[in-house]
């Protein structure tokens, strides 16, 4: 079995192989394990209810949905027995439920038990892959490619250029869910110079606390963003530049919020007692993608599975987490993959 991708998906797909008695490599194209994961919160988690799911999620493959929300509680266990810190026992959320890991440390749990994990390498290059072994696509979607393509900034690895899409549409496989549609941030708009690191810490999250105006002062988003403003990141995304400004009382000029974007080297112009803050849209994953199946399986390609951000259509319309459908799913592909070896 050969897994492209090092990530979430990647990581929880060898490591539960290998617990199956299969041996997995591991194919990661960047220089380290941990994809997106390791820049990330790193929180698991699901809706309460499934109820939930569909009515924030309603344009998701019903299906992928169950499959995702019925394995959480059974992986999310899994994933704890293998030894990463955990930093949330559950989430602050009323609306969810998960845990909250250290990225670094569930990075590291995954890639001991997944053991096998080779940096530097891309599927298409190597011998004796697909259609000779089975194969798992987990190259985290193709955020990078559409952030370039839009113009829009980078919010995770620089490494998910929509790799596993091509090898899986090159062999006939369908696409699923909105191609157009990702889940993101407003982030410090440029000039601001945003590490890596500090994806999370700089997210410029507000709460409904600040009006949105796009570059000629209008206001454009109508109504309060969602919680997970991702929403309102997309709307950003559809303005000229795919960048807007936040407008807070200001007395918030200490606030974290201001106080890093500032620090960042973003623009923040105080005027008539308001501050005006720069953000642009910034693009964490892409949520179309490959047609899968619930058991992991690419609808119409044997011996192709997938799984993660390279599945489409889980959250079509919505937001749901990521590093959960990677979870369950990597797992599922890695059970569906040695039942059928």
């Amino acid at each position: 079995m050969v897994i492209a991708g090092a990530g979430m998906a990647g990581l929880c797909a060898a490591a539960r192989a290998r617990e199956l008695g299969a041996e997995p490599v591991v194919l990661e194209k960047g220089s380290r394990p941990g994809g997106s994961m390791l820049l990330s919160s790193c929180v698991v988690w699901r809706y309460r209810t499934f109820e939930d799911f569909r009515a924030e999620c309603p344009g998701g493959d019903e299906e992928l949905q169950r499959a995702v929300f019925d394995g959480f509680g059974e992986a999310l266990e899994w994933l704890v027995s293998l030894g990463p810190e955990v930093v949330w026992e559950d989430t602050p959320n009323q609306r969810t439920t998960g845990k909250r890991f250290e990225p670094r440390s569930l990075t590291e749990a995954l890639v001991r038990a997944a053991a096998d994990v080779r940096t530097g390498q891309v599927l298409g290059t190597v011998p004796g892959t697909w259609p000779k072994e089975p194969v798992v696509l987990a190259t985290g979607g193709f955020a990078v490619r559409y952030a370039r393509e839009h113009g829009l900034l980078v919010r995770c690895n620089p490494w998910s250029e929509g790799d596993g899409l091509d090898f899986a549409r090159g062999r006939g496989a369908t696409l699923a869910g909105d191609l157009e549609e990702f889940y993101g941030r407003a982030m410090p708009a440029p000039p601001a110079r945003i590490r890596k690191e500090d994806y999370v810490r700089l997210s410029q999250l507000w709460d409904n606390e600040a009006r949105v105006v796009n570059e000629n002062g209008e206001e454009f988003f109508p109504g309060p963003p969602a919680w997970h403003e991702s929403d309102l990141a997309q709307a950003i995304a559809r303005q000229p530049g795919g960048t807007a400004w936040f407008v807070v009382p200001a007395e918030l000029r200490d606030d974290q919020r201001v106080v890093g974007l500032r620090e960042a080297g973003g623009t923040v112009v105080e005027q008539d007692g308001e501050l005006r803050l720069h953000v642009a849209a910034a693009v964490t994953h892409t949520q179309g993608g490959i047609e899968v199946s619930p058991d992991g399986r690419v609808a119409g390609v044997e011996g192709l599975f997938a799984a993660g951000a390279d599945v489409g259509g889980i959250s079509t319309g919505g937001y749901s987490s990521g590093l959960a459908a990677a979870l369950v799913l990597g797992r599922i592909a890695a059970e569906t993959c040695c039942a059928l070896s």
